[in-house]
């Protein structure tokens, strides 16, 4: 049974893994400081960079979309893995064996061998096909790409390439790779023969399938010649390492344009999705050779998380009898989906490389763009299979698609519809109204007649509220407290207020540079500065509570690199972007004797800042105070207050 990983194998992964070289995988960055660095940010558009990073305390921050975290957050939100899934990939990479609480296992290490086996075949066969599109057999192949405007640039975008005729040319060259016969049969790569494995692909076209991650894990190819007998379409058959139902082609291209803009379309083939990405239509993704089912549904929920943003999912099938079953389908199983669903249907009943091929890249967007709510396609489909001319056929028609608008679960979108009906049979819409009110309540969402998830906004909040509850704190789950990505700065947590520190007021800015000093370069700190700030009064609500997480985080440190996620996590969750956004603002030092001196100076400001408020305590006593009534105490105050004009001086000829 899975169990959580222990958190001083987690701080071992974050120390291990190094974030500029995981950040520098999807953005290009550029020195901005000392131990600073910054690019445009992954999760938002813009064009002056605003996303920094400090490696030293392993932490990330963008100043314009508010994202931040460690390394572990940010493949979390670059490639959509969960949590447990994003540790164990970087513990795999560095060799790190990781344990897991409560008796809980992770992944059998003789099975993930045998897995990383296979993905090894993948990428090798990969390759060679890749290698194989440009030898002169393949020229049936390019001119293939060619006939739908396909360049070679094209090619190599989309990994396409050729598998030669012949029974053993993959086979031959993964054996000379060291791979096994019994290691190859299990790849899918190959079929058994009276003589042993041969190679399944032969004279083919071939496109690879990757996973979210961009693993290949199979392929599709397609036939070229006259004479090869088999399929059009020849796909991988299901392995360990591939799943139909649980792939899409295409994911590794779209997965961050489909989290961004909210949008997946699903296109039924290979060119259709290389056809709508290369005309602008960056969000497509297809099957393989199987329908859109409950698998694929888990992955676009997955990248179309709930932010209370609309989402949308559209479809585009053919405009045959398939096309129309298959988008009646999709209807059915809609009410999984945390979106709106709509269909796209090409003129003429053209897909969208033909779309491109005979009108162009505008025509693939407007065909997206003329977008129809799939519920509107369903009545529209349903009311087809009557004489809307005659009065039998009006009522049938009503009885057919009164289930469809009842289960709108938005109480207006169904009451528009229900507007929409009585206009399309002509009908009273008090007549549709009470055909729609029976329908529901005959529970036709149970009956399996379909279901439509289209939530308003309001709806959305509510959701959100359920989830987050009460004064906007998150459940906590395992993932989360173990270092996934946190919401920004939030208006409260508990009960609790944070507002944004006025750094106007000059006390409060020095309470923030000498947090910026703390979280970016706890090195500098000697054990008596710790001892220092430890005891320091912060005023800022916000400031307080960092500085409480810095003095929790501060017992269990090991290595700067989980330094700052330690504090984030000892803070309340609205406040673990603001912890980020401090442990990567730049400071204003050249070079690394002026940032050093600048970084005592700061600290000793904030010392002699605490040191000032004491000496007002004490002043204030000692006015409230009558020496001949207590001359002891008195005498004790006035030592108290010398001994802190001692260190204010000290400290100032520190300086």
């Amino acid at each position: 049974m899975a169990g959580l990983i222990r958190r001083e194998d987690i701080d071992a992964v974050r120390e291990r893994a190094d974030l500029r070289e995981v950040v520098e995988q999807y953005v290009t960055l550029k020195k901005a400081g000392i131990g600073s660095y910054k690019g445009l940010c992954p999760f938002h558009d813009e064009r002056t960079p605003s996303f920094h990073i400090r490696p030293q305390v392993g932490s990330y921050h963008c100043f314009g979309c508010g994202e931040s975290g460690d390394v572990i957050a940010f493949l979390q939100a670059m490639e959509h893995t969960t949590f447990q899934e994003t540790v164990e990939r970087l513990a795999q990479r560095h060799g790190i064996d990781l344990r897991y609480e409560d008796g809980g296992t992770g992944p059998d290490k003789a099975e993930a061998g045998r897995r990383q086996r296979l993905l090894d075949a993948h990428k090798i066969a990969d390759e060679f096909f890749q290698r194989c599109l440009v030898i002169p057999e393949a020229q049936i192949g390019r001119d293939f790409l060619t006939a739908r405007g396909f360049t070679r640039a094209h090619a190599e975008q989309y990994g396409v390439g050729y598998a030669p005729k012949g029974w053993n040319n993959l086979l031959g060259h993964l054996r000379a790779k060291g791979f096994r016969d019994d290691e190859l049969q299990h790849t899918g790569m190959f079929a058994d023969g009276r003589r042993g494995i041969y190679d399944r692909f032969r004279g083919r076209l071939m496109w690879p399938i990757r996973d979210m991650t961009g693993n290949t894990v199979g392929f599709g190819g397609r036939r070229l010649y006259e004479d090869d007998p088999g399929p059009k379409y020849l796909n991988s058959p299901e392995t360990t390492v591939y799943k139909k139902s649980q792939v899409l082609y295409g994911i590794e291209h779209a997965k961050r344009n489909i989290a961004k803009n909210r949008q997946l379309v699903v296109v039924e083939g290979y060119t259709d999705v290389m056809a709508c990405h290369i005309a602008g239509v960056d969000t497509a993704v297809a099957t393989c050779g199987t329908a859109f089912g409950e698998g694929h549904i888990k992955i676009a929920r997955r990248l179309l998380s709930d932010d209370g943003t609309p989402a949308e999912v559209v479809f585009t099938f053919d405009g045959d009898e398939a096309g129309q079953q298959a988008a009646v389908k999709a209807f059915n199983e809609a009410h999984q989906f945390n979106a709106q669903t709509f269909i796209a249907v090409g003129p003429e009943g053209m897909d969208p490389c033909d779309v491109r091929q005979h009108r162009g890249d505008q025509a693939v967007q407007a065909l997206i763009a003329a977008k129809t709510p799939l519920v509107e396609f369903v009545i529209r489909r349903r009311l087809r299979d009557w004489d809307l001319n005659a009065v039998e056929g009006r009522i049938g028609a009503l009885r057919a698609a009164a289930p469809v608008v009842a289960e709108i679960r938005d109480d207006s979108l169904r009451a528009a519809y229900t507007r929409e009906l009585a206009g399309w049979l002509g009908t009273d819409v008090d007549e549709v109204k009470a055909a729609v009110s029976s329908a529901l309540r005959s529970g036709a969402r149970r009956s399996g007649q379909g279901q439509q998830n289209m939530t308003s906004p309001q709806q959305s909040s509510q959701r959100r509220a359920a989830r987050t509850g009460p004064q906007g704190s998150r459940t906590q789950t395992p993932e989360a407290g173990r270092g996934g990505p946190a919401p920004q700065e939030a208006s409260g947590v508990g009960g609790f207020a944070f507002s944004r520190p006025d750094t106007r007021d000059p006390a409060v800015m020095m309470e923030r540079q000498a947090l910026e000093v703390i979280l970016q370069h706890p090195t500098r700190l000697t054990a008596e500065q710790w001892e220092e700030i430890f005891s320091v009064r912060f005023t800022a609500p916000a400031h307080v509570a960092v500085h409480d997480g810095i003095r929790i985080a501060a017992a269990e440190a090991s290595d700067p690199r989980t330094w700052v996620e330690s504090v984030r996590q000892e803070v309340p969750e609205p406040l673990r972007g603001f912890v980020s956004e401090l442990a990567v603002t730049a400071l204003p030092a050249r070079d690394e004797e002026n940032l050093d001196r600048y970084c005592q100076e700061i600290l000793n400001r904030l010392v002699e800042l605490q040191i000032q408020h004491e000496k007002a305590n004490l002043l204030g006593q000692l006015q409230r105070m009558d020496p001949a009534d207590s001359p002891k105490d008195y005498r004790k105050v006035n030592a108290d207050l010398m001994e802190l004009e001692r260190r204010r001086r000290t400290l100032r000829s520190a300086e």
